[in-house]
């Protein structure tokens, strides 16, 4: 994709413009943290607050501190550094909040809520629930991505979802459970009040200690909750269905409860009833048996409409559904819930009987847009596969025709694909789709030849290319589709949108899997699971590494495709159209010096890797590494993609970033894996105390 030039002179006034319009929306939708830098964007703030995991419910990852600027980019140097290595912490997926003067995080596979000095990065208190055998066996610990927070007559109140699926209150000043909140929990340690056991709620029997039955299946989670209107709203996320061989799972069902109180308030079933509707997508009463569907990614809001915005993951076991044939809903959609009732209101399945482990790994994105010449509550789900389904947010609506498109079909016996797959006619895909000899790596032609006779026993194709098994017709190794499930948008690389204007910035990565399928008797031993008693039977199951898996590896090292391997794509959602597109950092050295490229200008190809990002009023800022390794800050005019500035930073980002404004001065945290670093313009107020 060619970068899109944009004139930065127009693209200001049509800011100016788009900002005036948009200003009495904006107010209502940011925090109460933010008005006054919405009132007077070009003003230095004193306070502006960072409210949610992505910024605000609206999970732009934008700020309007204006305070760092690109002139002074340069001048950033690190403020503290917060060390969780006592918490065990490691993944760096936690993006902090910042309310009401105070840092707010969770740290660790124990998930640790943690309160900071906002200055100093000085721990204030902490929380940690007690031990259960259902927290032991958990997935996932360490992933707990952030908190939630909300007022509760007048005090602040954080909100946890722990990986044993407890949901925690806790008083934001002092980090004890909240009086009044949920009912004692009849285990040893327990607070008697502040905690809500939902398991309660989902349906199932269960034991308070050890869960549910791991035969019946088994739920966790990994994104915080989401308070809206007075209610939490509480998404979960299943064993990673590349390690399943059972068909037997639960539902990955979404539940809410009252912020004050913590009493039940609704649950949706993520796997339609009888007399439910979508109940018909699942054939050969699958509904009764399997799961999954969980919304494991973060979630969105717009409180004013009083809705919730949530993205799925397919049904149990991914790579192969034909135990569940159908379309399967909800499975891989975006789906917007009535906060206050639990009713959906619209929905959009992205993928039909996803086998291609395209679950949606980040949250929705909700910005107003303009379309012929009316304002439009949007939102936009960027996808693995590189497609941008933006819809408006109160109606379902598309912003464009979205196309049914015909798609491969399936030779794995028993299994039955979906004929078409939705396509957005506007935006146009932001990255690799699908691998053709004419989207292989062509520096050189010898390079070309060796990417060919690489895949020779692989079978490629156009996107939704589907899996493939052992001992195939084809006389094919195995499958190898683009984006693989690891490629396009992904976990480690959330979107950010800029209210002002409309543009959503977008980070991939061109990653493709190759992934061959075994007999499910046979995956179950390599396995070793204990979850679900029916494996798929003769039906193949994944199992993509050992005998007959693999990927596919050129002789030079190098990858496969074309470059650019990583990259940033601006889109304007207000036209469709792509604004500009950049790669992410610099060509590794590892690339840059291969002998098989000597003599070839290659140009930049990008990292290769995704790029936590935040947008300001002012810039967006991205994380990404140069050639030798050394990780840095880059600042870029939002307009054009122009690089503006650069730093060189201590340690590399692993998920997001985040920026608050305390008592005048901006900072900007890097969720740099077991530590968490701030940067700001004038260094360390005060050493950090011991944690």
């Amino acid at each position: 994709m060619r970068k899109k030039t944009v004139e930065s002179g127009s693209a200001r006034q049509s800011v100016s413009n788009r900002w005036r319009s948009l200003r009495k929306t904006l107010t209502r939708a940011l925090p109460l943290g933010l008005l006054v830098s919405v009132a007077t964007p070009a003003l230095a703030q004193d306070t502006v607050e960072w409210t949610h995991l992505g910024g605000n419910a609206h999970h732009t990852r934008y700020t309007p501190a204006t305070n760092i600027t690109p002139e002074n980019f340069g001048e950033l140097q690190e403020a503290w550094v917060w060390n969780g290595a006592s918490f065990d912490a490691q993944s760096g997926r936690s993006t902090p909040s910042y309310v009401n003067g105070k840092l707010y995080t969770v740290a660790g596979p124990r998930r640790h809520v943690i309160a900071m000095d906002p200055e100093t990065g000085e721990t204030l208190w902490s929380y940690r629930e007690p031990n259960t055998f259902r927290w032991e066996y958990s997935m996932r610990k360490d992933y707990g991505k952030g908190v939630a927070y909300a007022e509760v007559d007048g005090k602040g109140v954080i909100y946890i979802i722990s990986p044993a699926f407890f949901l925690t209150a806790l008083d934001a000043d002092t980090g004890a459970p909240l009086p009044g909140f949920g009912k004692p929990v009849p285990i040893d340690g327990f607070a008697q009040t502040g905690v809500v056991d939902m398991l309660e709620d989902l349906g199932h029997p269960y034991d308070p200690y050890y869960g549910i039955d791991k035969e019946v299946g088994y739920l966790t989670s990994s994104s915080p909750p989401i308070v809206v209107n007075g209610v939490v709203v509480v998404g979960n996320s299943a064993e990673q269905g590349y390690n399943q061989s059972r068909i037997e799972n639960v539902p990955g069902d979404i539940l809410a409860y009252d912020a004050k109180t913590g009493d039940f308030k609704w649950k949706f079933n993520v796997i339609p009833r009888p007399g439910e509707f979508g109940h018909d997508t699942w054939e050969s009463d699958a509904w009764q048996y399997t799961g999954d569907v969980s919304p494991w990614a973060p979630l969105s809001a717009d409180p004013e409409l009083g809705l919730v915005y949530i993205a799925t993951n397919p049904p149990t076991i991914d790579y192969y559904g034909g135990f569940s044939p159908g379309d399967g809903l909800f499975g891989t959609s975006l789906i917007a819930i009535d906060v206050a009732t639990g009713e959906r209101k619209w929905h959009f399945q992205l993928v039909h009987h996803d086998v291609w482990n395209y679950d949606i790994p980040t949250a929705p994105v909700l910005l107003d847009v303009q379309q012929n010449g009316r304002i439009i509550k949007a939102v936009a789900q960027p996808t693995k596969q590189t497609l941008l389904f933006a819809f408006n947010r109160e109606t379902g609506e598309p912003l464009w025709p979205i196309e049914e498109r015909p798609v491969p079909q399936s030779v794995v016996p028993g299994e039955q694909l979906s004929a078409t797959q939705p396509f957005p006619t506007k935006p146009l895909p932001y990255d690799l789709q699908g691998l053709s000899v004419d989207t292989m790596i062509d520096f050189t032609p010898e390079l070309r030849q060796q990417a060919i006779a690489t895949l020779a026993d692989w079978q490629i194709g156009p996107l939704y290319n589907p899996p493939l098994h052992r001992d195939n017709d084809l006389g094919k190794r195995g499958s190898y589709w683009c984006p693989g499930d690891g490629g396009g948008s992904n976990i480690t690389g959330p979107a950010a949108g800029d209210p002002e204007t409309g543009i959503i910035y977008l980070t991939s990565q061109s990653a493709c899997s190759a992934n061959i399928l075994v007999p499910g008797d046979e995956a179950d031993l390599r396995y070793m699971t204990d979850n679900g008693t029916t494996t798929t039977g003769r039906t193949p199951a994944r199992y993509a590494n050992g005998a007959g898996g693999g990927a596919p590896r050129a002789p030079s090292g190098l990858p496969l495709m074309k470059p650019p391997y990583s990259r940033i794509t601006a889109i304007d959602l207000n036209t469709g159209e792509h604004l500009w597109m950049i790669p992410i950092g610099e060509t590794p050295d590892r690339i840059k010096n291969n002998p098989a490229l000597a003599g070839v200008d290659i140009g930049n190809t990008g990292t290769g890797a995704q790029a936590p990002m935040l947008v300001t009023a002012n810039m967006l800022i991205y994380a990404g590494d140069v050639s030798d390794g050394t990780p840095h800050l880059f600042a870029i005019d939002k307009a054009t993609g122009r690089e503006l500035a650069r730093i060189p930073v201590s340690a590399g980002s692993r998920y997001g970033m985040m920026s608050y404004v305390h008592h005048g001065e901006q900072y900007i945290v890097l969720q740099t894996g077991s530590t968490l670093t701030a940067m700001n313009l004038h260094g360390p107020k005060a050493a950090v105390g011991g944690h």
